[in-house]
């Protein structure tokens, strides 16, 4: 791990780090191994046990297997959908207002300058530039289209008040008060564990952007960026970020569940796109559970620890084709807790970390130097 991305400490100032973290209890990876290890073994028992009850789980010929997606009906889709009116339209406006009157969110809203505000700003502003950004309907058009609101009031709003983090504040301050509804926790499979989930939604660009790449597969010659969002089974809408519709997904997973700490994930789903087996390995030692829906499940490597009776895994229709290098894993020990720290204390995010790491590995570099490449890493 360079030492530039996550400083080295010594034995004293790694305590307290760790201490701070909430990551004592990883301080000797032994224990952390051997739980592992225990829980990998009895959950590929339990497959195994259940497979043959499975009406979704199929097997080839070659032996390999794949996992059919049952259809949703519309009442597990919504369960609560009668609770609610089918045929009643309530004004986005007067929706936002109502929050506001509850909770109070515009106050977020807050000019850059604190010491050069000459007049407040109106509640109809700050809600157009909402309606107007947060629907694609743009300032000017925004403007035209209200009563209440002139084009030069909309974007003096728009312009000194609607930052990143003022928009942020907003968003965790209605997050706060629907966390503390009881009705959403209908919605609910566990009472004691939240399900989340992210996915990304492609979008076309056809102006400049700093974040927007060319896919051919989405946008043919043009270009375009992906907004990933994350929600949890209570349908919050809890963190989103723009991403480069050319970059994987999986990189941010995390920087979603290190976001804020009104919603904390106890376990989390994404698709093919959102996972790796670093992430895998990472969430589970932030404290999550990680359950990505992946497509060609049964074409995926399977790992089991070393050291066990090849014999009772007889009979085993879903069984591991690799092993878990726990020699490597205990060998950079050290380095894996500096890395969790460094997310758990927000003192840098997944995907910078991850992005440092892969811009080490030079594919010209590897044809030139093959060799070379294989001993730095």
């Amino acid at each position: 791990m360079p030492t530039s991305l996550i400083v080295t400490v010594g034995a004293g100032e790694k305590e307290h780090l760790l201490e701070r973290a909430g990551l004592t209890a990883l301080t000797d990876p032994e224990p952390v191994l051997a739980k592992l290890d225990e829980a990998l073994c009895a959950q590929y028992r339990a497959t195994n046990d259940h497979a043959a009850d499975n009406p979704y789980l199929k097997f080839r010929a070659d032996g390999t297997f794949h996992v059919a997606t049952p259809a949703l009906d519309a009442h597990e889709a919504d369960p609560l959908s009668e609770l609610f009116p089918q045929r009643h339209d309530v004004p986005l406006a007067q929706v936002l207002e109502t929050i506001n009157h509850h909770r109070g969110m515009l106050k977020a809203f807050e000019h850059w300058q604190q010491t050069h505000i000459r007049r407040a700003i109106s509640h109809p502003a700050l809600l157009a530039g909402i309606i107007g950004l947060g629907c694609g309907i743009g300032v000017r058009k925004m403007a035209r289209i209200s009563s209440r609101v002139t084009e030069s009031e909309l974007e003096h709003a728009v312009n000194w008040r609607f930052s990143l983090d003022n928009i942020r504040a907003a968003n965790v301050a209605v997050l706060k008060a629907m966390d503390q509804m009881e009705l959403p926790n209908l919605y609910r499979r566990e009472a004691g564990a939240l399900h989340t989930a992210s996915d990304g939604q492609k979008f076309e660009v056809r102006g400049e952007s700093l974040h927007a790449r060319r896919s051919f597969k989405y946008f043919g010659q043009g270009q375009g960026v992906s907004a990933y969002t994350f929600v949890d089974e209570r349908h919050f809408l809890w963190h989103s970020l723009m991403i480069s519709a050319a970059d994987r997904e999986s990189a941010y997973v995390i920087d979603g569940l290190m976001h804020n700490d009104v919603v904390r994930s106890d376990i989390h789903s994404t698709d093919t796109h959102g996972y790796t087996e670093v992430v895998f390995g990472l969430i589970h030692l932030l404290g999550f559970s990680f359950a990505p829906r992946i497509k060609g499940i049964g074409k995926q490597r399977l790992y089991l620890f070393r050291g066990h009776d090849p014999n009772a895994r007889e009979g085993w229709k879903i069984a591991p084709d690799h092993y878990v290098n726990d020699a490597l894993i205990r060998e950079n020990w050290d380095d894996l807790l500096r890395l969790v720290a460094t997310i758990k204390l927000k003192e840098n995010t997944a995907s910078d970390i991850f992005r440092r790491l892969n811009s080490y590995f030079s594919p010209a570099r590897a044809l030139s130097d093959p060799q070379g490449v294989r001993s730095s890493h």
